[in-house]
């Protein structure tokens, strides 16, 4: 399971919280087709987004959700009865708007401020392939200022959840590769398996979800939010996107420059970045983290890292047994990551590693199940499939083995630890993918749009401070507006108060701070 875009807010406390998703289709092994849903697309079709789209019809314009009482997803509780779901239909191709649609599932909790209203606050946690009906009522009391004059909405963005997730292999299938593919291999025997297994997945996609499979771009989205803005009856588009969340809200930005309301980017994803620089920023990102936790348990961070990589080289030859299962490698660097996305996690990195080192691999291992959406009974939730299935409908690039080869003596400098598993990740992300992706790079430039708060961290490791830099300036002069925070973790709000504060300010005053404003 890949780190490279992994990028929720929820952060792991304790061992271990509810955290980025719980299931996507309720155990669903593809997705329910519609009446108005087409025969089962080519899957070699490239995503069809022209710089111009027909209008939409009245009929998908003119929608009023019918909102009713929420049922409980497939792992947690049920959502309190202030909060209400609905689903609206959205063009499946948005080149062909009166043709097939799909859904997009909403949640919403309504402003308890009536009279002070301002109108509909929409979230998107990231991923890609989070679903915000999951996540919002879990995270709504961080929110609880802003639900006094917003309506709080999440949605599910389509391929995700309740809009046609995509499904890509079975629970079984999950498990064997996850237990049997080196994430780094060493021999070409490895590597054969790895770019097997990585092409299997993709043709599974294919199969179980080839209708919406071609559409599942951010693009797609972003229109996708601006049909929602209007069937809730707002004018302008408020909007709170977190890591992927910030991509797709620099795409509608872009696209829908006339129509930005109060818009906030959190952890920001490098909009100039290709395949590559993706993953050179988070092997950088991911370091620097590592560095900054060794540095505060007072081990040297050189000395630290070369220690962490001896114990993942050993667990490359020598898995740990944890009941009937292993702690292979990359299922190690999965469970280290994780706790890298909050400083409040450092602890339990001290723990587990020290276990690891005496022969006891369950700490990791939990952890690495829980980045991997998977729970105790051996079932695992589908935000990774989505997830793959959004990032390469996204990404024409299709890097080779030998290209991320070559990348790995760069990636290890970087990276003793992190750097052959990201190099590798290149080629390995989207190997033989049946939809050809979109574009290199996104397109973030937004001139004309009301001002986007564009908030970085400085010791972000998914996605690293410099992302939001380069965010902001994408969005042009007077339209993105830079705050730094200066800290750790991946998402500032509601981690720091300062940059809380100004949020808040900005969401319910319209206040906009200076650009280049600092936290710490």
């Amino acid at each position: 399971m890949s780190i490279r875009v992994r990028m929720t807010v929820l952060a792991v406390t304790g061992l271990l919280v509810a955290g980025c998703t719980s299931g996507g289709n309720d155990g669903a092994t593809t997705a329910a087709p519609s009446a108005t849903t087409p025969p089962p697309a080519t899957t070699d079709a490239k995503p069809s987004e022209p710089a111009a789209v027909p209008p939409l019809p009245a009929a998908l314009t003119g929608q009023r959700p019918d909102w009713k009482r929420c049922e409980a997803p497939e792992s947690g509780q049920r959502p309190g009865p202030e909060w209400r779901c609905a689903t609206v239909k959205v063009p499946l191709d948005h080149a062909k708007p009166e043709g097939a649609t799909t859904p997009v599932a909403l949640i919403r909790k309504e402003a308890t401020d009536k009279g002070g209203r301002i109108g509909s606050l929409l979230f998107n946690f990231g991923g890609p392939g989070a679903s915000g009906v999951d996540i919002l009522p879990q995270a709504a009391a961080e929110y609880a200022k802003l639900g006094e004059r917003y309506d709080l909405v999440g949605f599910d963005p389509r391929g995700v959840g309740g809009s046609a997730g995509v499904v890509c292999r079975d629970d079984a299938e999950q498990a064997a590769a996850e237990a049997s593919v080196d994430l780094t291999p060493d021999t070409a025997a490895e590597e054969a398996a790895y770019l097997k297994d990585n092409t299997a997945f993709g043709a599974g996609c294919a199969r179980r979800s080839a209708t919406v499979l071609p559409h599942t771009t951010t693009t797609a989205t972003a229109r996708d939010l601006d049909l929602v803005r209007q069937v809730l009856g707002d004018d302008k588009l408020h909007y709170f996107g977190m890591s992927y969340g910030t991509q797709l809200g620099g795409t509608y930005a872009h696209l829908f420059p006339a129509n930005v309301g109060r818009l906030v980017l959190d952890a920001v994803v490098d909009p100039t970045a290709d395949t590559a620089g993706h993953a050179r920023h988070q092997t950088i990102g991911f370091q620097r983290a590592l560095d900054n936790y060794l540095k505060s348990t007072g081990e040297d961070p050189k000395a630290g890292t070369r220690r962490i990589a001896r114990l993942l080289k050993k667990l490359d030859r020598e898995p740990l047994s944890v009941g009937d299962r292993r702690l292979t490698e990359g299922l190690a660097l999965t469970g280290i990551a994780v706790t890298l996305y909050g400083q409040s996690n450092w602890p339990l990195l001290t723990q587990a590693l020290a276990d690891a080192e005496k022969g006891r691999g369950g700490t990791l291992l939990e952890l690495a199940d829980y980045y991997n959406d998977r729970d105790a009974k051996g079932h695992y939730a589908t935000q990774s499939h989505s997830q793959r299935a959004i990032s390469c409908a996204d990404s024409s690039e299709r890097p080779t083995a030998a290209e991320a080869k070559a990348l790995i003596p760069e990636f290890r400098g970087l990276s003793p630890v992190f750097g052959a598993f990201l190099a590798w990740d290149t080629a390995g992300w989207c190997a033989n993918w049946p939809v050809k992706g979109e574009r290199s790079t996104p397109e973030a430039s937004a001139p004309g749009a009301a001002p986007i708060l564009v908030v970085g961290t400085t010791g972000d490791p998914a996605t690293p401070y410099e992302g939001a830099e380069k965010m902001a300036k994408e969005l042009g002069d007077g339209v993105g507006i830079l705050v730094t925070n200066k800290g750790e973790g991946h998402g500032a709000y509601g981690t720091s108060p300062c940059v809380t504060k100004k949020v808040d300010a900005y969401f319910l005053k319209g206040t906009v701070p200076a650009y280049g404003t600092t936290c710490s």
